[in-house]
């Protein structure tokens, strides 16, 4: 599925080259996991970010599409969706739902 048909609303933008590289992936984390299924964010950033890719899919598994929209050096544009809520023990990860 792609991120923009996966998505009812609006896509946030989110500009990782305004922030310092030690805080990036925190931040994405953070803005990702503050997203709704149905909702998506418009990554930005001056390098192809291949090893938070690899988290990111660790991390979310199937609930998270990642589609390149722009792919040149020095401006790579991602778009990132929320297809559905995550499944609990999904990618190693807890959906949140256990107490």
């Amino acid at each position: 599925m792609n991120a923009r048909s996966a998505l009812s609303l609006e896509i946030h933008p989110f500009d990782a080259r305004g922030i310092g590289r030690r805080f990036r992936h925190a931040a994405i984390f953070g803005a990702i996991d503050a997203l709704q299924p149905g909702e998506g964010m418009r990554f930005v950033n001056d390098h192809d970010p291949l090893p938070l890719l690899e988290q990111l899919r660790a991390r979310y598994g199937g609930s998270l599409s990642i589609e390149y929209v722009q792919r040149q050096a020095g401006e790579i544009v991602i778009d990132f969706a929320v297809v559905r809520a995550p499944v609990h023990g999904e990618a190693g990860e807890c959906c949140g739902g256990c107490s």
